[in-house]
């Protein structure tokens, strides 16, 4: 189950699944990644009250490029390039992840945590489960463990695609049947439900894997929309520390 709350007197979402694990997913007043002036200070802001509230230096974020890439964060090291997914094992560190309809997703095993981003290419070159298999390869987490929150995303009301797309994301699925429709002759798809079904799918528990009920466009109010907010370069992030 989400639910919303004051971290530094902004309002952030979390997931009860989670519980154990320093995480929220911020929302427009709890922004931490912009390009745009009039959020910048704002942003500066709740990135030093959140290092605070950690006991961090820094927040580490890799550089996002839609890859299916996961890498395991370093102490002392704050750069990965086109990384998509970030493994986080130590306590020294803070870790976020942008998105503005992609899907974000915070994993943890009771010992060690990890955030990817999954847009149609990430969900498309299943990241969801080449994180998790990078959990149990690495640091030998259980799948039985593994509990798995899903953000703030576009949801399928809103995301419609291309055929070339909709093939693409069908392959990673068994049963790809209640996951997308057909409205006016366009299909929109369900990026919540595909990732969740993949993680499913390689042995993750369904009780294990929260899903939320936002989305991004609809819930604009709340979440940043790159589709609805023509481009915009302002983020929500999924933030995790150990």
């Amino acid at each position: 189950m989400f639910y919303f709350e004051n971290i530094c007197g902004k309002k952030v979402l979390k997931s009860t699944v989670l519980n154990g694990l320093n995480h929220f997913f911020t929302t427009r007043e709890s922004i931490i990644k912009t390009k745009e002036p009039k959020f910048e200070k704002i942003a500066e802001q709740n990135r030093k009250d959140f290092c605070e509230y950690f006991g961090v230096k820094e927040l580490i974020y890799p550089s996002q490029t839609h890859t299916s890439n996961v890498e395991i964060a370093e102490p002392e090291k704050t750069n990965y390039p086109d990384t998509d997914g970030l493994i986080l094992a130590n306590k020294e560190q803070a870790v976020f992840l942008n998105f503005a309809d992609c899907t974000p997703l915070i994993f943890y095993d009771g010992k060690i945590c990890a955030v990817s981003h999954a847009g149609w290419r990430g969900t498309a070159g299943k990241i969801a489960v080449k994180t998790v298999e990078k959990m149990v390869s690495e640091f030998n987490s259980e799948l039985k463990n593994i509990k798995c929150a899903v953000g703030p995303v576009i949801s399928m009301c809103c995301y419609n695609v291309g055929e070339d797309v909709f093939n693409q994301l069908r392959s990673t699925v068994n049963d790809f049947d209640k996951l997308f429709e057909i409205r006016n002759g366009n299909i929109y798809v369900n990026l919540k439900e595909i990732n969740k079904k993949q993680l499913i799918e390689y042995g993750l528990n369904e009780e294990n894997i929260d899903i939320c009920p936002y989305c991004t466009v609809c819930n604009n109010d709340l979440f940043f929309s790159y589709r609805k907010e023509n481009s915009t370069t302002n983020r929500h992030s999924a933030v995790v520390k150990l």
